[in-house]
């Protein structure tokens, strides 16, 4: 971590009311360029995942830095879909199903305005409602199959529970499907490895885990190509086209731009590199994002509390999920009490001097989820603010209720 940093961002953020967060775009553009040139040595395109920024200026700033290589936006609601059209973006990959009236009417919305937009599906009654909709609208609802690539072995199945199309028998039938549905079109396939992306090679929290997780990753890899494979083959062998097959996140993302199958890959998270991040092998990101809380009281000289900070991840509850005191280096929590709602006690290392009134920097465990918590991300080059980028929340969104 660059050992300037806490002088550097207390210089930034002097006058500005606390708590806020902050951007810095040095990290973020390298970060970036990283990511991007992952996806290129695989001769792949990269898809942003929205929720991993819920700030339109930043998903800007990644596509301006992509030029060619960074082409359409994986987003997480309709409603959230809608609003980044009306924005100016286009080529949206909803990656989760809706069934509500209301979505996919936006769904049916955005297409009937030129725009590309594909959604996430895995079951029949999900394929009446977009085709309802797509009918009310006068328009064809595009769709990408949801396969569920999670790791099988010796009685267990790990990753995230999502969809049940597994086998590709059961991705041709639900294909033969829409194809027998004139409003539908059969756009691509959706296959996250969250068994690879989302689990870290050397957590500090459960380290006699760590070798099997290391395994089991190493295993799934082979699994997760064969599967893509056979879905593919088998839809070509129909004579059924895709524009686009999708998989990775940033956790995995140098392992699925070398799978053939795969037409792009998915990141978010990387380019503000997330806590979480810190415990994977051979990424090689640079902290980009944090917020800053004041300090209001000293209970004893190696000790300073700050107001609220309570901003926990979701996910599995666990030390992980916790936003850690990052700048100055060598702070930590206390383990009996955490992240507060309104106070977060924090261990300042020996040498170190924190005036009440000053800020100290934290470091959420996700990337998107720190964007819920302030109206706006201050964009910092060096010691200075260059701009300021409204989140979802500042601009009025709330797309998850």
């Amino acid at each position: 971590m660059d050992a300037g940093a806490w002088e550097r961002y207390r210089r930034a953020i002097t006058g500005v009311p606390l708590p806020a967060a902050l951007v810095d775009l040095d990290a973020f553009d390298a970060n970036a360029a990283r990511l991007l040139d992952l996806a290129r040595q695989g001769g792949k395109t990269l898809r942003v995942a929205t929720k991993s920024l819920r700030t339109p200026a930043l998903v800007r700033r990644f596509r301006e830095l992509g030029t060619d290589t960074a082409r359409g936006l994986m987003v997480y609601a309709a409603t959230e879909a809608a609003f980044l059209a009306a924005q100016g973006f286009d080529d949206l990959l909803l990656a989760y199903p809706t069934l509500q009236g209301s979505d996919v009417d936006l769904l049916a919305g955005i297409a009937r305005m030129g725009k590309i937009v594909s959604t996430a599906v895995d079951a029949p009654e999900q394929l009446d409602a977009l085709a309802a909709a797509a009918g009310r609208a006068g328009v064809r609802a595009r769709v990408t199959l949801d396969v569920d690539v999670a790791f099988r072995g010796a009685g267990l199945t790990l990753g995230v529970r999502r969809s049940p199309l597994r086998e590709p028998e059961d991705v041709l039938a639900l294909a033969d499907r829409i194809a027998r549905e004139p409003r539908l079109l059969l756009d691509g396939l959706l296959t996250y490895e969250a068994q690879i992306a989302g689990v870290p090679d050397a957590s500090p929290f459960h380290p006699w885990l760590n070798p099997a997780k290391r395994a089991m990753k190493r295993a799934s890899v082979p699994q997760v190509a064969r599967v893509r494979r056979e879905i593919v083959a088998a839809l070509g062998a129909r004579g059924i086209s895709l524009r686009l097959v999708n998989g990775g996140g940033t956790g995995s993302l140098a392992i699925s731009a070398r799978d053939p199958s795969l037409t792009e890959v998915t990141a978010g998270s990387g380019l503000l590199d997330s806590r979480l991040f810190d415990w994977f092998h051979g990424l090689t990101l640079q902290p980009a994002a944090y917020f800053a809380l004041q300090v209001v009281r000293r209970p004893r000289a190696d000790m300073v509390v700050c107001h609220g900070g309570g901003w926990v991840a979701s996910g599995e509850a666990g030390p992980d999920r916790l936003p850690v005191p990052a700048l100055p280096e060598g702070c930590r929590l206390l383990p009996l009490e955490g992240a507060g709602e309104v106070q977060t006690p924090v261990k300042v290392p020996k040498g170190v001097r924190v005036e009440l009134g000053e800020a100290i920097f934290f470091r959420h465990a996700k990337a998107g989820e720190l964007a819920e918590h302030v109206n706006e991300l201050l964009l910092v080059r060096g010691d200075r603010i260059v701009d300021r980028a409204p989140t979802y929340r500042g601009l009025g969104q709330n797309f998850l209720g």
